[in-house]
């Protein structure tokens, strides 16, 4: 079983980071491999909705790690969502980056769990927190939670290990995300996968 995690901070070794870390020791304790994807901290490109990606399964934009991301979600067992709290909301490269990565792997991550992670200073952790869970409800994946919502707080690495209850709530994420894997692992042979419908697109004006 492997765990895919994305961490979107500008800052490769930052306080989102740190949280990863927390939920990947926890894995590991489980007996689940992960790895982290940093995706650097270039300028992105936002969705242009070409859709490009419906017909080759690819973004257009080639300069960045999105298709590298998206090969490695669409190979893994489950997925992470990490960024940093900008302005109330994930910081601007994560949400272009996920945006642009849903329109690629949504189809094909059905019933694979899904967290979202944030790490913020003070305020708009729980916002975020919502953000990142969208992606996931539109892709059918369940989302893991833990015993509080998934944050950390603090402006360095080294406040952030201050902060005994949002690494606690990391390890505790870890750990069910363990459990869930597991359970769906000795359930594939004996529980019947859900078919989708035909997908409805409905405009409500015409």
């Amino acid at each position: 079983m492997h765990v895919l995690m994305i961490n979107t901070s500008p800052h490769q070794k930052g306080c989102t980071n740190r949280a990863l870390e927390e939920v990947a020791a926890s894995l590991a304790k489980q007996g689940v491999d992960s790895e982290i994807l940093w995706i650097g901290k270039e300028a992105l490109h936002g969705c242009t909705d070409c859709r490009y990606c419906y017909k080759n399964e690819v973004c257009v934009f080639t300069d960045d790690k999105l298709n590298e991301a998206a090969a490695k979600a669409k190979a893994a067992d489950a997925l992470i969502l990490g960024a940093p709290v900008h302005y109330a909301s994930i910081a601007g490269a994560g949400s272009a980056f996920f945006d642009r990565l849903f329109r690629v792997i949504s189809k094909q991550m059905a019933l694979k769990p899904g967290a979202g992670v944030v790490s913020c200073r003070r305020g708009g952790a729980s916002a975020s927190f919502d953000q990142l869970n969208k992606y996931f409800t539109i892709s059918q994946m369940p989302i893991v939670s833990s015993t509080y919502w998934n944050s950390v707080h603090g402006n360095s690495v080294a406040e952030v290990e201050q902060d005994l209850e949002g690494l606690q709530v990391m390890r505790n994420l870890g750990s069910n995300l363990a459990w869930l894997l597991k359970c769906i692992e000795a359930g594939k042979d004996v529980v019947i996968r859900p078919e989708a419908e035909r997908q409805y697109v409905t405009n409500f004006i015409r």
